[in-house]
């Protein structure tokens, strides 16, 4: 089932992402976080794109395989083009056929600065295209992400939102935002892209902050701001471990909150493999979806 389907029937989707274990674990490592998150029956789970492009590295198609066919939630396995020619695109595109794989996320990646990029792809959206221009990829749904605060490499938030609408132009069906901890950007930026055109389905990225030391990373990747009540509750908490979980849970529960009240398509949790986390913020929300 394509996720785009799971849309525009009256409630918001609600999806979970995961990441494969490191290169030093075994990928059975992460299958006991699966079993229990597909336990919250989200509408779909999705699974990053592991050791850092590398197309001999399987874990994707295998956790998402799990996902879909002995969990019985739909998986959205992760694609990224920043490290692969179109030849390795297709070769991984095709594992996820073979594992009945619907769904994708189709990413740039990050560019590394001990490793040159490869030069097939640039930009998401062509990747994008060039899997749409396949057609055994037919019946693949794609999926896109989206900056509510721009992307750090962006010219400004406008160039980001009218790069955004090529990913929609060429055939992205839904948009998973990245990370934000100010509501106000995602409903400024949804305004922005609807004003572009862009009139596919957006859920919102959250994660419920557990440790200094997880938002400090998380923001120097992403850029993400950080609004005055968010740094006094780190401020607070940040030498109380456990109170810091339950602040960041709650935390989140209000954005999702408003979110909701305030018509948000999706709410997309990065759970950072972390069930507990998970299910307390579920807990807190599930009757509002």
């Amino acid at each position: 089932m394509k996720i785009s389907e799971f849309f525009g029937k009256g409630r918001a989707v609600m999806s979970f992402e995961i990441f494969p274990p490191k290169k030093t674990s075994g990928i059975e490592t992460v299958y006991s976080t699966i079993d229990e998150l597909a336990q919250l029956k989200p509408d779909y789970i999705s699974v990053t794109y592991g050791a850092g492009g590398n197309v001999a590295n399987t874990s994707t198609r295998d956790i998402a395989a799990h996902i879909k066919n002995d969990c019985g939630i739909e998986a959205m396995a992760h694609i990224t083009c920043v490290n692969n020619s179109k030849d390795e695109v297709v070769t991984v595109m095709d594992g996820f056929l073979d594992a009945g794989i619907e769904n994708i996320l189709a990413l740039r990646g990050d560019i590394s600065p001990d490793k040159p990029p490869r030069t097939d792809f640039k930009y998401a959206s062509e990747l994008i295209s060039f899997i749409r221009s396949q057609n055994k990829y037919s019946s693949i749904g794609i999926s896109g992400a989206c900056y509510p605060e721009g992307h750090t490499e962006a010219e400004s938030l406008t160039a980001d939102i009218l790069n955004l609408r090529r990913k929609v132009d060429a055939g992205a069906e839904e948009l998973i935002t990245q990370l934000f901890f100010d509501n106000q950007f995602f409903y400024d930026f949804r305004e922005k892209a609807k004003i572009a055109g862009i009139n596919v389905p957006i859920s919102a990225g959250i994660m419920p902050v557990t440790s200094k030391s997880q938002i400090e990373r998380m923001v120097t990747m992403c850029g993400a701001s950080l609004p005055q009540k968010f740094v006094r509750m780190i401020t607070k908490y940040e030498q109380k471990p456990e109170a810091l979980i339950d602040a960041g849970i709650a935390y989140a529960a209000d954005q999702i909150t408003d979110l909701l009240a305030n018509g948000v398509d999706g709410v997309h949790i990065y759970t950072m493999n972390n069930p507990y986390v998970a299910k307390k913020l579920v807990g807190i929300i599930e009757k509002l979806l």
